[in-house]
């Protein structure tokens, strides 16, 4: 296929680019009438990978791009049913589905390993965006309406209520208050999510207008990438769509007015509390060229490494030890993903008067980095970083192909060249050819466009105890204002809306009008990388290694896997140790000259935990600590340095260490308001397995304020951080005195080398005798219903239930029963009725537990009422053999999502170490094909018992009295 230029005849062929280094060959096409733009990537990768995105440039704040991408999922012309997007998440063996709204672009991308599904989810996905229904009662349920609560008005709306808690950490609100003021004119001014305050001023008719103005062919680029033919692609887009459309509009975007001088603000956050001491954010950003110059984003990229790579870069070093903040502030960096870039550098857990300050010194260091050439070892360190990022097949939660589509979705947005952005090769090597002709080139490019550039702006962002309560009050004048206009017609019209939205949200529908795969389109068998597994000889003592040869286009992946002793498990101080690893200094090196040689020789250095349930009892858990490095095959000194930052961790950093607990700190804090659900289900499932009532007392909302508390207590007390570091030392002493095992997985030719390499450096380590035992440690519990309150203008509710550990027959049926109660019920009573952004339930088989949870919910009491009700729902239901496959169909899909080829690797070996051996997860997934209705109605009457049933909510602080009152057990975050 790839030797070829096949071309649909309704599209025009433009050119084919190989890259080597990805094993992708890039194929441009343009639709012939309408002008859209259609990159294929076509590779071996059995993940095809499919979007369509649009230019959108919303003007103003009232979210309408957002709410739209909403709304265009609700039903469309071929498949006029309520909600079609979520209903094909469980029709489907999707590896990824999902909308997004950015500033500047809107995108609809899915993934599948199975042909059948692609064909399907395709046919939804092109008739949703360019031929949707958008039914007023889906953007009153979707975006913004008016109810009637008493008699009087209130405002409800999924992203109206996902917004409040988007915006409810101060991080959030940061990024939108820079951007208000570095671009004073550019779509980029405004909240393309919508501001809450705003989105209550959007009224349908302007949705109806941005759609007609931003969804049209000509406004469109798709993208796609797999084994499938492009041409074949681009029949179905014809057919399924673009025949139906002439030419239209094409959006361009614009260059902001740049200032004449620089520009300095204050603005102010909303925070609980009187104590405003150490919680100022101070922000310098700068406005930069467009992108379209691969030469000079390349080189501000050089720049951002030069000043921000790690803590050895003169800029980051600064902002870490200032001395008037407590950590880097959350924006940070190159921005290259508007249409023209910028920069930002900040600080937070600072106080006002220190602007001055920040400013002159940060523009002092820059003229000094300025003044003289960069090292050419600095340089060669970051082309390494750079040439390891190009080169790694990526994996996580997002498929690879979307991984790349994201690269280069930007400047195919802008009518530039996305293939500049997948192949770096040609402009590495100019950039090289530069830096030989003009060592000054980076120091000038700093001169240009950070010292001199006049459109910057510094931000001071300051907490405000009123400003929350100004917020609620205006809102709150806004609903009597509309109450006191309110005519009887009025009223009548919005209990006229309110009945035919939930009669819409009751409606039974006939989902057989959309295509589906079906239990028998699943694969026999689980995808499970192959290992081996064999002996490293180290002197005289073999340990075992597992190698995993794979596809990993020149990089290799080394760990280092130490069963943790219970002692050290079971300490509070654990956490801090495994934080420590490759940030510390090592050896003869401090940490300045450790973080140097990390970037040089290596793609980083960490060591995590690898925590789970035994598989058949719930009380003990297996623990493996995990040392990991990565690099370029040639580069085979990070084993070294790996072992390195393991064996000879230095304790004697003290500014260091009580700098990295701080930064762990406030960026915990910072996440709490978008991570909520997970606390919430966490600490409802504590005391049903011990790696449960483990993971509550180690990383829960109480262990954030022990952390708060020991920072405070031994950055005070030299008694008290001096007993803290002999906690580490031993801690550190025993993890050496550990057993361990050793994973390796890179091509097939790397492997010897690789394993001499290995086998020299662990030859000496240098093992304490010392049998000192850890300090214990008394946690407090509540058994009582608890609720933390937070930061946040949202809640994020959970109730858990004891379940069984994963070799129970009744695994599969949790497994299973989950998303059958999340797609019967759950989805339409929290997200639909409830109004929160999702809810759902799921088993956990570390917790044992399985549990109900809702996310940004604007509910309390309400959304338990639901919970429960879904139970009593599942038991008075008669059989619903297509509910049951959709939430079979959703349970194996997954647990077939592929990752990259590395990360399948290492999963598949950490499974193992853990007792998930391939017979055994192959046994789950036919007992999980194998559940029926009647396993799900047994055991929901044996497990999910209202007496079993333990209660858990992250809340806003103004819900205190109202959480006591529903008897919960309330504590603060501090």
């Amino acid at each position: 296929m790839r030797g070829e230029t096949a071309v649909h005849a309704a599209f025009a062929f433009i050119r084919k680019h190989t890259i080597a280094s990805r094993d992708i060959t890039v194929y441009q096409y343009q639709h012939k009438v309408t002008g859209a733009m259609h990159y294929h990537l076509a590779t071996n990768h059995d993940e095809n990978v499919f979007l369509v995105a649009f230019r959108t440039q919303p003007m103003d704040s009232k979210g309408e791009a957002h709410i739209l991408e909403h709304t265009v999922l609700c039903g469309s012309e071929k498949f006029p049913v309520r909600d079609p997007f979520f209903a094909m998440m469980r029709r489907s063996l999707n590896t990824f589905m999902n909308a997004m709204t950015n500033s500047d672009w809107t995108a609809y991308p899915f993934a599948t390993q199975n042909k059948k599904d692609f064909q399907n989810l395709l046919s939804i996905y092109l008739d949703a965006v360019f031929a949707p229904n958008i039914n007023p009662l889906d953007f009153a349920q979707e975006g913004i309406r008016v109810e009637l609560e008493n008699d009087q008005p209130v405002f409800k709306g999924v992203v109206f209520n996902e917004m409040k808690g988007a915006l409810s950490p101060p991080s959030r609100q940061l990024y939108h208050r820079i951007a208000e003021n570095l671009y004073p004119e550019t779509t980029y001014h405004y909240n393309p999510g919508g501001e809450p305050a705003d989105i209550t001023q959007l009224s349908y008719e302007e949705l109806l207008a941005f759609y007609k103005k931003h969804y049209h062919p000509s406004n469109a680029i798709f993208m796609t990438f797999g084994n499938q033919r492009p041409e074949e692609l681009q029949a179905q887009f014809e057919s399924l769509a673009l025949h139906k459309f002439q030419k239209g509009e094409t959006l361009y975007s614009k260059p902001e007015q740049r200032l004449s001088a620089p520009k300095t603000v204050v603005e102010h956050y909303a925070i609980e509390g009187d104590d405003l001491k150490d919680k100022t954010f101070h922000v310098l950003a700068w406005l930069l060229p467009q992108s379209d110059d691969i030469q000079l984003w390349f080189g501000l990229r050089l720049v951002a490494g030069v000043l921000l790579q790690d803590s050895s870069s003169p800029l980051m070093h600064y902002l870490e030890t200032c001395g008037y903040a407590k950590s880097v502030g959350p924006i940070l960096g190159l921005n290259d993903k508007n249409f023209e870039m910028s920069f930002y550098c900040g600080v937070q857990g600072s106080n006002p008067e220190y602007a001055a300050q920040f400013k002159q010194d940060v523009l002092e260091i820059l003229q000094e980095v300025a003044s003289k050439p960069i090292s050419s070892q600095l340089i060669e360190a970051l082309l390494h970083q750079i040439e390891l990022q190009q080169r790694e097949i990526a994996g996580g939660n997002m498929p690879y192909g979307l991984n790349l589509f994201f690269r280069g979705l930007s400047a195919a947005i802008y009518h530039q060249d996305p293939v500049q952005m997948w192949d770096i090769d040609l402009a590495l090597q100019d950039v090289k050819n530069t830096l030989q002709q003009d060592p000054m080139w980076i120091s000038s490019l700093i001169q240009q466009y950070l010292i001199d550039n006049p459109h910057r702006i510094q931000l001071t962002f300051v907490p405000d105890p009123q400003k929350s309560i100004q917020i609620r009050q205006a809102e709150q004048d806004l609903l009597d204002n509309i109450a006191k206009h309110l005519t009887e017609q009025d009223r009548e019209q919005l209990l006229n809306q309110a009945d035919a939205l939930k009669k819409r949200q009751q409606s039974v529908e006939d989902h057989e009008i959309l295509p589906k795969v079906t239990l028998a389109d699943i694969p026999a068998e689980l995808n499970i990388a192959n290992g081996e597994l064999q002996q490293l000889q180290i002197g005289q003592q073999a340990y075992p290694l597992h190698v995993y040869p794979t596809g990993t286009n020149g990089l290799y992946y080394q760990q280092v896997l130490l069963q943790i002793p219970k002692e050290v498990l079971q300490s509070p101080y654990f956490s801090i140790f495994s934080s420590l690893v490759g940030q510390v200094g090592a050896a003869h090196y401090d940490y300045l000259q450790f973080q140097q040689l990390k970037t040089a020789e290596s793609g980083g250095l960490w060591m995590t935990s690898s925590l789970r349930t035994d598989i058949d009892d719930r009380n003990q858990i297996s623990a493996w600590l995990v040392l990991s490095t990565k690099s370029l095959s040639q580069k085979q000194e990070a084993i070294a340095l790996l072992k390195l930052a393991f064996e000879q961790l230095r304790f004697d950093e003290k500014p260091r260490i009580l700098e990295l607990l701080q930064k762990k700190k406030i960026q915990w804090q910072s996440g709490l308001a978008n991570s909520g659900q997970t606390y919430a289900m966490q600490n409802a499932s504590r005391h049903m397995s011990a790696l449960a009532l483990h993971d509550e007392q180690h990383y829960g909302l109480a262990a954030l304020n022990w952390l708060t508390t020991t920072l405070d207590e031994i950055s005070n007390n030299e008694n008290a951080y001096a007993d803290f570091i002999t906690q580490l030392k031993l801690i550190h002493g025993k993890l050496l005195q550990a057993d361990k095992q050793f994973l390796l997985v890179c091509e097939s030719q790397y492997i010897t080398g690789l394993k001499h390499k290995l086998a020299e450096v662990w030859s000496d380590l240098a093992v304490p005798t010392t049998q000192l035992s850890l300090t214990s440690f008394d946690y407090p519990d509540v058994t009582s219903d608890q609720a933390w309150l937070i930061q946040s203008n949202v809640q994020f509710c959970a109730t858990a239930y004891p379940a069984v550990a994963i070799h129970h027959a009744d695994a599969a049926v949790f497994m299973v029963l989950g998303g059958y109660l999340r797609n019967g019920f759950l989805h339409h009573a929290i997200r639909e009725q409830g109004g929160a952004y999702g809810g759902g339930a799921n088993y956990d088989a570390n917790a044992c537990a399985f549990r109900f949870f809702s996310f940004r919910d604007p509910r309390l009491a309400e959304t338990f009422t639901d919970f429960a009700a879904s139970i009593d729902w599942l038991l008075q239901q008669d059989e619903q053999p297509q509910q049951l496959e959709s939430a079979i169909l959703g349970t194996i899909s997954g647990m077939d999502k592929p990752s990259s080829p590395a990360s399948e690797a290492i999963s598949a070996c950490h499974a193992a170490l853990h007792g998930r051996t391939p017979e055994f997860r192959q046994q789950l997934r036919q007992n999980i094909l194998a559940v029926t209705q009647d396993d799900l109605k047994r055991v929901a009457k044996q497990y999910l018992r209202p007496e079993f049933a333990q209660k858990a909510v992250i809340a806003p602080f103004a819900k205190e009295a109202q959480l006591e009152s529903l008897g919960f057990a309330v504590s603060k975050v501090i």
